[in-house]
């Protein structure tokens, strides 16, 4: 300061009178950075559930997959005893009538076996559909568990603006896409 009254003020005196008169800002960029830190690891837990269920929703599509071809194989064995039994049927009314009691229980037995083997081809068609019912909820709940990880990475983006730019809206957007995040991922969590 000088003798005659004039005064100049340094930077930081600008800056204690300014933070006296409106408030420091501190607060604000420190709530932000909690918020951030917050989100951030949130989010890496989302991003775990994330890989997991889709890494779940692929297995299944392999076991539902694995059914269908085990089903398709019991399928084109009943082909053949069908193909068996239609030959005997036919052997029966070719063959001398010595023979047609043997082809007649050779048909009985085609038919006892054919039921067997359509009752486990569609036990393994059923046990495919389970699989690919299973694959596809792991799927949405991925999605799920997706989209709430992109609604916290757009709130901590808008976080980081917020503080550059230090305007309320951008931290509106922060809270706004955090609920979004959360709640998404909680409705991944009841898969839903």
């Amino acid at each position: 300061m000088s003798g005659h009254g004039f005064h100049v003020h340094g930077p930081h005196d600008h800056e204690m009178e300014h933070v006296a008169q409106h408030g420091t800002t501190e607060g604000h960029a420190n709530r932000l950075a909690v918020v951030t830190a917050i989100l951030a690891t949130v989010g890496a837990l989302y991003g775990y559930m994330a890989g997991a269920t889709q890494a779940n929703a692929g297995l299944f599509k392999n076991n539902a997959a694995i059914k269908k071809t085990e089903a398709s194989n019991q399928w084109n064995y009943y082909q053949a005893k069908s193909s068996k039994q239609n030959l005997a049927e036919l052997a029966i009314e070719l063959a001398p009538e010595s023979k047609k009691p043997f082809y007649q229980e050779e048909v009985k037995r085609y038919k006892g076996e054919k039921g067997e083997i359509q009752f486990a081809a569609k036990k393994l068609e059923d046990e495919a559909t389970d699989w690919d019912k299973k694959s596809d909820a792991e799927m949405h709940t991925h999605h799920r568990w997706a989209q709430g990880m992109t609604a916290l990475q757009v709130a901590i983006a808008m976080a980081a603006i917020a503080l550059l730019t230090k305007r309320s809206l951008f931290e509106y957007l922060v809270y706004g896409f955090g609920a979004v995040g959360v709640v998404t991922g909680a409705l991944a969590f009841v898969h839903i």
